[in-house]
């Protein structure tokens, strides 16, 4: 944990100089101050986030991590986890809901097999870095051990290191694995206290049996392997998800290098908690897509403090709702720095 801890530490809250400057800015085009709302809002913080007066996104990139989780085997899906597989070689294709929507804004989409139940064969757009065939069924004991919820927390923040490196703009988060909303559910569980019925939702469209028998099962793994809320990475290896991880290692890396990244729905959300359990200053650098109608993740984003830029009844994942939402926050930036101001335009101030 030590070389993780070191980077935590050297997260700090945005500047508040960068925040006032970046206001100013706002304040002096050509509109009454506040009057694109939102869009202001996310202008500023953006700027905050790299520092920049005068940022612009060019290089988006969506991140699409993919695991297979044991608990599927307690009947919490309505598909098999072979499906995963599927859909994984559906995105290299280019055939995915992602693959439409991230190239509709202009963003390349990378699939990150952290833990897939299968081998693949290299292809473009293809990250392997196999954490494990799946996680193990936390329903019987833990989904994984501290070293490799660690670890797939450092397969995140590495990513996040080589695509600052290429000079990513903005990050986009997404996931791929049947079961996955079962560990988010126990996530956001242990971490609130809420009972696991009032935050599971139907997944893939479980229907009303199988609906409790996901959340008895999320209540019985809770109960058996006692994670602790206190200790983030230890809640993520008793009930998380290889995916869950790499998203909470790409924000923290994506928050060290000052790239805001854009967290999609509920799994994305689980692995946001636990970044911002670890640190809370990583909290300022997300940007969260849309509200879930998944349910539980509303409590999910009340827990952030975070308020969604879309509700677009969207529960589908892999990264869909971050692909929308970067289109707006590239229109909030395009105001802040194409429009013009007061004193460029010649327009009486006396109308601000």
């Amino acid at each position: 944990m030590k070389d993780v801890q070191k980077l935590l530490n050297d997260i700090h809250p945005l500047k508040e100089d960068y925040l006032k400057q970046a206001k100013q800015r706002l304040d002096s085009l050509t509109k009454p101050p506040g009057s694109l709302g939102k869009l202001e809002e996310i202008a500023q913080r953006y700027a905050a986030i790299r520092e920049d007066l005068n940022p612009s996104i060019d290089k988006k990139v969506i991140f699409t991590f993919a695991g297979d989780h044991g608990v599927v085997e307690e009947g919490v899906s309505a598909y098999p986890g072979e499906v995963t597989i599927q859909m994984v070689l559906n995105m290299l294709s280019g055939g995915a809901a992602i693959n439409v929507l991230a190239g509709h804004v202009g963003a390349e989409v990378v699939v990150v097999d952290i833990g897939v139940a299968h081998d693949f064969e290299p292809a473009e757009g293809l990250v392997i870095n196999k954490i494990g065939y799946g996680t193990k069924n936390f329903f019987k004991g833990p989904a994984m051990t501290y070293d490799e919820a660690l670890q797939s927390i450092k397969v995140g923040i590495a990513l996040a290191d080589e695509y600052a490196g290429k000079g990513a703009d903005i990050v986009g988060t997404g996931e791929m694995g049947i079961g996955n909303t079962t560990p988010s559910s126990a996530i956001l569980s242990v971490f609130t206290g809420l009972p696991a019925l009032e935050v599971t939702g139907r997944g893939t469209g479980i229907d009303n049996g199988a609906l409790r028998k996901k959340a008895e099962v999320i209540e019985s793994g809770i109960k058996l392997n006692r994670p602790d809320p206190e200790d983030p990475v230890d809640v993520l290896a008793k009930v998380g998800g290889f995916e869950i991880g790499g998203i909470a290692g790409l924000i923290i890396g994506c928050a060290f290098h000052r790239i805001p990244v854009v967290v999609d729905g509920f799994i994305s959300t689980a692995g946001a908690l636990i970044a911002v359990a670890l640190n809370p200053a990583i909290n300022e650098y997300l940007f969260c897509s849309h509200l879930s109608s998944e349910a539980g993740h509303r409590q999910m984003l009340e827990r952030l403090g975070q308020k969604p830029i879309l509700d677009l009844d969207m529960r589908l994942g892999e990264g869909t709702g971050a692909a929308i939402a970067i289109s707006i926050i590239e229109a909030a930036t395009k105001i802040m720095t194409k429009m013009a101001t007061f004193e460029s335009a010649g327009v009486d101030k006396a109308l601000k």
